[in-house]
């Protein structure tokens, strides 16, 4: 089992909220501890001012603490080596410092999480990629990991308008650069007197002229 060790300066609560307000770099960090915890990586906090034997017998430590003091502080250690100094580690930092392909493996919630991601992308739902990137979150998928599907989705979603373009500026002999959608003007430049305003070049109709159902937007997100 992986051992992670989290060596604090002194102070009264490692949690962030004991005191008149939260700490919130303190309480996210105990948070991402205990969902680390919760994935079986064994995880130990000691303060300065509470467990002072725990520092002494941790010679890494204390080198650190004769070369920069409490500045040192806090301090990471997986499996004996030093991580990181002075700072809380991101949740990213803290997965990839103590798991591995063998100890964290894919799960089928995860992987279902992956394509939500890119689905979400692909249909250019933001309510989806929301939901289901605070899912994937919860689940341990890191940033990188997210940005892998998000780039990897956008390829795809990109490739055949690409190839679209090109197939038709091929057929109009022109170049596909002059197929692509002029800039909005703004709101200085001058327009014809019933000129196409709405962005693919149709009139949107006023309020006071619509005389059908008013959808209002839901804030659940679209695909539960």
């Amino acid at each position: 089992m992986v051992q992670l060790e989290v060596f604090d300066p002194a102070m009264c609560c490692s949690t962030g909220v004991c005191g008149p307000s939260v700490e919130p770099a303190l309480a996210t960090f105990a948070a991402d501890l205990d969902w680390l915890a919760a994935q079986g990586v064994s995880v130990r906090r000691y303060n300065l001012g509470q467990e002072p034997g725990a520092f002494a017998g941790e010679e890494s430590v204390q080198a650190l603490l004769h070369e920069q003091g409490e500045a040192a502080l806090p301090a990471v250690l997986v499996d004996g080596a030093v991580q990181s100094t002075g700072r809380y580690p991101t949740r990213d930092e803290l997965v990839s410092w103590a798991s591995s392909p063998a100890s964290q493996p894919v799960s089928p919630e995860m992987i279902a999480e992956l394509a939500a991601i890119g689905a979400a992308v692909g249909s250019n739902c933001e309510p989806c990629f929301k939901h289901h990137y605070d899912k994937a979150r919860k689940l341990g998928l890191t940033k990188g990991e997210l940005v892998i599907a998000v780039r990897t989705a956008q390829a795809v979603k990109d490739t055949p308008a690409t190839k679209m373009l090109e197939l038709a500026a091929k057929f109009l002999a022109v170049d596909p650069a002059d197929l692509r959608a002029a800039p909005t003007p703004n709101a200085n430049t001058p327009t014809a007197a019933g000129a196409d305003t709405g962005c693919c070049g149709s009139n949107e109709a006023s309020t006071a002229e619509t005389t059908g159902p008013v959808v209002v937007a839901s804030d659940e997100p679209c695909c539960g």
